[in-house]
């Protein structure tokens, strides 16, 4: 038995019409002769009766303070509402399907109601579904506690986590994320006309685009199928377009048309809003200065990113909703600090880039070009990011994604 799972986005499941194109895509699958685990996430997005940030208005709107397990077994609800739904459509169209909750699919967490952690998947149920001809129709973005069952949730991204860990949980030969663009993209198309849609990409990039800002697929999924090299395709529930693969290795060709991979040293570039930076004076005297600040920090649970540190400075990010309470931190630390609001980060990600000469260079004369200053250059062997002016950032990604022939 060759069992693939796929998953399906919020708007792949919202209307009638879409849950048609989703039945589509499970037939296509069982004529090929695979067996399909479905996982679905809620309904539509925010205003959507049955969306997950609709069920949180819920309760937030009567105005009293809720209690976690209570939250997330309101959460829970969009996903099984889908996953009935979704069901019965397979039903009415002669496809044998069940509904199930994340639990009832084997998938047990910690007890961190909100950001569960996945322990463990027991997939005899899915195992005997399959084998009985019926596709389990799984809800993502949930699992149930070890002892007592108490309905959890997975945090941002869960249903793509989902599926990734129960691909790996039933050696799947691949899993595919349906959602209603056509694959992984060289940058947000929003921003940029020119983007083009990758045809491969590695694990590590994709994981490095979306820590970065692109709404691609959650790194936690992504580091699921790493693990166990399990091949992931990004692709659109509405066309029958090949989508983006997600593997170990860049193929010979990295978009659509027949450029070489030496021309496309970088598959993409990504960007973050609404982020805020700090430069933080140090004094040179004392080394455990940069240690203090940055243990003050994390023990106000601030969490920092685009980090530079030296004898004299140290640098960072966060984002907006973050800055009273860092601003508060550093005074009553008696820290002295400059800050910057306003800022985005942009980056450039490629596995391609490591060791190349001349990436830094470029990176830079592309926002000189546009006149864009760079506050603060941050980078790794395979992802160069700056710090700008928000108010830049659509020339600035404009501007690399043409130097890096995207």
């Amino acid at each position: 038995m060759k069992i693939i799972v796929q998953k399906f986005g919020g708007t792949s499941v919202a209307t009638p019409e879409a849950r048609i194109a989703v039945k589509d895509k499970v037939q296509q699958a069982i004529r090929k002769g695979l067996s399909p685990v479905v996982v679905v996430s809620a309904m539509g997005r925010r205003g959507a009766p049955y969306a997950t940030d609709t069920l949180i208005d819920v309760l937030k709107n009567e105005n009293i303070s809720v209690n976690v397990r209570e939250l997330d077994v309101m959460m829970c609800c969009g996903e099984i509402i889908s996953a009935c739904v979704m069901a019965a459509t397979l039903q009415k169209f002669g496809i044998n399907a069940m509904a199930l909750t994340g639990g009832q699919a084997g998938i047990i967490t910690d007890s961190q109601f909100g950001a569960a952690r996945i322990k463990n998947i027991n997939v005899s149920n899915l195992h005997h579904l399959l084998e009985s001809g019926i596709i389990p129709v799984v809800c993502g973005f949930q699992g149930v506690t070890e002892n007592n069952y108490k309905f959890t949730t997975l945090g941002r991204g869960g249903s793509d986590t989902s599926a990734a860990a129960l691909g790996a949980a039933l050696h799947a030969e691949f899993v595919e994320i349906y959602t209603d663009v056509e694959g992984i993209m060289t940058a947000d198309p929003r921003i940029v006309e020119e983007a083009n849609i990758l045809h491969q990409i590695t694990y590590a990039e994709v994981c490095q685009m979306a820590q970065n800002g692109a709404k691609v697929i959650h790194p936690r999924a992504v580091e699921i199928a790493m693990s166990r090299n399990i091949p992931v395709y990004v692709k659109s529930t509405f066309s029958d377009a090949p989508g983006t693969l997600i593997t170990n290795e860049r193929s010979d060709c990295s978009c659509g048309s027949d450029i070489s991979i030496n021309e496309h040293l970088a598959s993409g570039v990504a960007h973050l809003c609404d982020l805020a930076q700090f430069r933080i004076e140090l004094n040179p005297d004392d080394i455990a200065a940069g240690r203090m600040l940055f243990e003050d920090l994390a023990d106000a649970g601030i969490s920092v990113g685009c980090l530079n540190l030296s004898e004299k400075e140290a640098m960072f990010a966060v984002f907006s909703p973050d800055v009273a309470h860092t601003c508060k931190v550093l005074e009553d630390t008696g820290f002295k600090y400059v800050l910057n609001e306003g800022c985005a980060k942009v980056s450039v990600v490629g596995s391609a880039m490591r060791g190349v000469p001349g990436i830094m260079a470029n990176f830079v004369a592309a926002l000189a070009g546009k006149k864009i200053g760079i506050l603060q250059t941050v980078d790794s062997d395979t992802t160069i990011s700056a710090i700008i002016k928000e108010e830049h950032l659509v020339d600035a990604v404009n501007a690399l994604h043409q130097a890096f022939k995207l």
